[in-house]
């Protein structure tokens, strides 16, 4: 990450905050308690929760003003599901135009119930994507004091650097999916340009949306028995645990994003910061993903 932005280790993330069905006090208590643990980079989206999850988080906010400073609000845009019973709306879609980038980090700032963003992120990659249009919206967000940082979320390289490329600014981050079973990045040059931007990614679903943890297929199974071993090995509390500190052992130093309510899985997330692992352990997980060894 430039030296102009900065993010804490582990980023809280709220995708699923209208399915924890939180009290507004317990919502609060969530976020002080992601706080407390130094946990200050809250990464929302103008979607989440079918638009709903900013807005409750933001209602925390409005109840606590002081809150607002201890953290790093972060937003995505770009995605327009389709709506039942609006025919105006009737296809998922991408929308990256400077029009829908302004009007959407305007309405995050309404919903979290704040007067500036510190990061704003394009979503997904638009085949439609007009990156000079991207830019100008950018551009005059910074302008005015809207937003103060900018960066992309699951884009290839060749996305990034165009975008890039309009931009009299850096971009700070690419918010990314990584795991031991979503390791695309690690082999497409992804995660190579980030080091070669001096950029660290955030990465999402680390724990492959539970599926490490709970799926039954063959590699589920052979991945979770390696975990435990090394779990065993660096006296790790759970493999969740070695989990994270396997993916943030990358050069590229990727910001884990924790999807969570439960303030128990959450300290264990944020304790994983004291474990590494060695070089064969980290391979020893690489290798029971991929079911054989590198070559």
């Amino acid at each position: 990450m430039s030296a102009s932005f900065s993010m804490s280790e582990f980023v809280a993330g709220f995708w699923r905050l209208t399915q924890w069905q939180l009290s507004l006090s317990q919502r609060r208590e969530l976020v002080e308690h992601y706080l407390s643990l130094g946990v200050s980079t809250m990464d929302h989206a103008d979607i989440y929760g079918r638009y709903e999850c900013e807005r409750l988080f933001g209602e925390v906010l409005s109840q606590v003003p002081s809150l607002r400073s201890q953290m790093q609000l972060v937003s995505k845009c770009g995605i327009k599901p389709a709506l039942a019973g609006d025919a105006r709306r009737y296809v998922n879609h991408y929308d990256t135009s400077a029009s829908h980038i302004i009007q959407s980090a305007e309405q995050s700032l309404t919903n979290l119930a704040t007067d500036y963003l510190d990061l704003l992120l394009i979503h997904r990659p638009d085949p439609l994507m007009n990156a000079d249009d991207i830019a100008s919206a950018f551009t005059a967000l910074k302008a005015a004091g809207k937003v103060r940082h900018f960066g992309v979320s699951n884009f290839s390289n060749s996305q990034f650097e165009l975008l890039q490329s309009r931009l009299d600014f850096p971009l700070q981050t690419n918010q990314i999916e990584l795991s031991p079973v979503a390791m695309a990045p690690l082999h497409d040059g992804t995660l190579d340009l980030c080091q070669q931007r001096n950029i660290r990614p955030m990465a999402w679903s680390c724990l492959g949306g539970g599926a490490l943890l709970t799926a039954e297929d063959e590699r589920a199974i052979r991945l979770r028995a390696v975990l435990e071993t090394i779990r065993e090995q660096i006296g790790a509390d759970d493999i969740s645990q070695v989990v994270y500190a396997w993916v943030r052992m990358h050069p590229s130093r990727p910001h884990p994003i924790i999807g969570s309510g439960n303030p128990a899985r959450i300290s264990s997330a944020v304790a994983s910061l004291k474990l590494t692992l060695d070089r064969q352990q980290w391979f020893s997980i690489w290798q029971a993903s991929t079911g054989h060894s590198v070559p």
